[in-house]
């Protein structure tokens, strides 16, 4: 091979890496941001197919997407002086690039920064809120105040805090026995107040049902005495009905009644004078015969 033909290959070679040095590809989840000896020359959001120069300018990539970002256990004091520890987490996007390498300039620096930021506004918004505002009532109020906040302080950095979110928040470990005992008492107290109110109505109604009870059995007794007293007025009038029309037999059937009721035991025992009265009618037709009904 001549010298010419090595000289070409050798020149073909050089472009051929020049190119590919100059060539670079943005994937549509990427940004990049060129650099020309450490300065910031421009940034690219786009996807797409650009050229650099080689060997002069740098290119750097920075992903699109929001990225997670854990948040330790922080200890915060509510407005009423109860302590509470706070669990939460945020994901977090670059939208302006050359804002993010001149004031952050690297991921490690930024979430740093951001940590300080959810940090600081979650202490000031929970001390505007009680302890059961920011563990059930208002948690959504407290998180979005916190979003709002952070996103003021990074719109500088090129940053957005595109959400965040608590996880858990709860009493510290040494406080939960204490509270929860305090609780239990609580409950305690409240159950013996309703079984106290329960008892109270029960002895009322007890208390009315036995008076109306009482006035009810009087009542009756009252009712009982006058149908007792008009069925003795009505077997009166009958008896005395009776005795006008027939006197004789009236008397015959006063007798037999003051039999039956000496003699319905059975064992009944008279000593009398077979002379007498009571025995008038037990003799047989010779002594006296029943009268007859008119």
């Amino acid at each position: 091979m001549s010298g010419k033909a090595i000289f070409s290959l050798f020149v073909a070679g050089l472009v051929a890496i020049g190119v590919y040095m100059s060539v670079f590809i943005v994937y549509p989840m990427e940004q990049a941001v060129i650099t020309q000896f450490g300065r910031i020359e421009k940034a690219v959001a786009d996807a797409g197919v650009y050229f650099k120069i080689p060997f002069i300018q740098r290119v750097e990539y920075l992903d699109k997407r929001a990225r997670y970002l854990e948040q330790s256990e922080r200890e915060v004091i509510a407005s009423d002086k109860k302590r509470l520890v706070i669990d939460s987490f945020a994901r977090y996007k670059i939208t302006d690039p050359i804002l993010f390498k001149q004031k952050a300039k690297t991921l490690i620096n930024l979430e740093g920064q951001l940590n300080g930021f959810m940090d600081s506004s979650l202490r000031d918004g929970a001390a505007d809120l009680d302890f059961r505002d920011i563990v059930r009532d208002k948690r959504d109020q407290l998180v979005e105040a916190i979003r709002d906040s952070v996103n003021i302080k990074t719109k500088r950095l090129g940053v957005e805090l595109v959400d965040y979110r608590i996880r858990r928040a709860d009493l510290p470990r040494e406080n939960s026995d204490a509270v929860y005992r305090q609780m239990q008492t609580e409950r305690q107290q409240e159950a013996n107040g309703i079984r106290a109110d329960g008892e109270k109505v029960a002895r009322q109604i007890r208390s009315r049902a036995d008076r109306d009870a009482t006035v009810i059995i009087a009542n009756a007794k009252r009712d009982s005495e006058i149908t007792r007293g008009e069925g003795d007025a009505e077997r009166n009038a009958i008896f005395s009905a009776a005795y006008g029309k027939n006197a004789s037999f009236f008397e015959f059937y006063r007798t037999m009644q003051a039999y039956e009721r000496s003699l319905a035991k059975g064992d009944t025992r008279l000593v009398l004078s077979p002379e007498g009265e009571f025995f008038d009618f037990f003799g047989g037709a010779q002594k006296q015969s029943a009268p007859a009904a008119q």
